[in-house]
């Protein structure tokens, strides 16, 4: 929650929204009140909703349930004052090469008198009125930039939706970029331990260097810039298991088949296991407590992926538990899977220039998780 210099209440979310859209039926009415809760108690009157895996992982059979996730929230209650609307849904699957499954959604109340958006074709402002809604293939749409990842950004995954979605905003005269983006995840919790940092991480930073490059150089001139969504920036791996398993005894467990390497155990001196490691598992015997109370503060010195870029980006203190992976299943959505380290993946970076529009002071200022104790899918925004 930031604010202009005109002191204007801002309300940023990134959302990876995939899993809600593969139960929709409970999934979207609960995440959706769960964000108009959050638009009641702070009462912004700028809102920027920036979504990754819209329509899910299943996109051919869930995209059909996207548009009844906008119409929930364009009519809302809680939005009825918000008079002017853009919505940017990259829906197009079919396009290989430019499908991002990215969604901008921004809403703009009436008490806003001097609001325009860019035309990145005619490169100027242009007036912001009324409520339009851009989705499928939005190749052409000019008030926005998307940009897909190189493939050999990810050489592991034969297939990638990541990239960014950017638009560029004046408001009451001041002028910034809002930055949608999505990240390359961790495939393999073995790969993940070999070093730090990782290949994954490697990748991840390759393509965000990337980014940071390309305003850097912006054709566009530069401004100043919010950079919200799926960073998927996880923790040391082999750090935070050497420190959960300090005095343990490893135990490799083998497929009978191949000898390949299946899971990693770690047990006490009465064999009983405490940590289990397999590609796609991270489970400790007292997972919830371990990862939820009383403090994640030894697992946040694990959290190194953002210090690569603290020359040209800045974020406000973290002081919230990791926003993935949470349960998917209505009922345990303060619990964490056990397929993953938890990560601090979903954040909210800003350039120095944009830290600079922000109000100094600091209880001005709200970075949070939303939905603690709801389920929003297994990411928290």
């Amino acid at each position: 929650m930031g604010s202009t210099p005109k002191t204007i209440p801002i309300l940023l979310v990134t959302a990876n929204v995939g899993s809600i859209f593969e139960d929709p039926e409970p999934m979207l009415k609960i995440w959706t009140e769960e964000f108009l809760a959050t638009v009641s108690k702070l009462n912004p009157k700028f809102i920027a909703l920036h979504c990754q895996e819209v329509g899910g992982k299943n996109y051919e059979n869930s995209m059909r349930h996207v548009e009844d996730f906008v119409n929930l929230l364009m009519q809302s209650n809680e939005l009825r004052l918000f008079d002017r609307v853009r919505v940017y849904l990259d829906e197009d699957y079919s396009s290989a090469e430019n499908f991002t499954a990215l969604g901008n959604v921004y809403f703009v109340h009436e008490s806003i008198e001097n609001v325009m958006i860019w035309n990145f074709k005619e490169l100027e402002f242009e007036a912001c009125s009324g409520k339009e809604i851009h989705s499928g293939n939005i190749e052409s749409v000019v008030t926005k930039e998307k940009a897909k990842f190189p493939q050999d950004f990810f050489p592991k995954c034969k297939w990638s939706r990541k990239g960014f979605l950017r638009t560029r905003w004046s408001i009451e005269g001041t002028v910034f970029d809002l930055i949608n983006i999505h990240l390359f995840h961790d495939a393999s919790n073995f790969i993940a331990m070999e070093e730090f940092p990782s290949v994954y991480c490697k990748n991840r930073r390759r393509a965000l260097e990337h980014t940071l490059q390309r305003f850097h150089d912006d054709e566009y001139g530069k401004a100043p810039y919010f950079l919200f969504g799926d960073f998927n920036f996880r923790t040391d791996t082999d750090a935070v298991v050497k420190k959960l398993t300090d005095g343990l005894r490893t135990v490799h467990v083998q497929n009978n088949k191949n000898n390949e390497l299946t899971k990693l155990q770690y047990t006490n001196e009465e064999s009983e296991v405490i940590l289990t490691v397999g590609k796609k598992e991270f489970n400790h015997s007292d997972h919830q407590n371990i990862f939820l109370n009383p403090s994640v503060t030894y697992l946040k010195s694990f959290d190194k992926e953002m210090s690569a870029f603290e020359d040209n980006l800045t974020e406000y203190p973290v002081t919230f538990q990791p926003s993935y992976p949470f349960e998917e299943s209505v009922g345990k959505g303060s619990c964490y899977m056990q397929t993953r380290c938890p990560a601090w993946c979903d954040r909210v970076l800003i350039s120095h220039a944009a830290k600079a529009l922000i109000a100094e002071e600091t209880d001005n200022v709200i970075y949070d998780l939303m939905g603690r104790n709801t389920c929003m899918g297994d990411h928290k925004v």
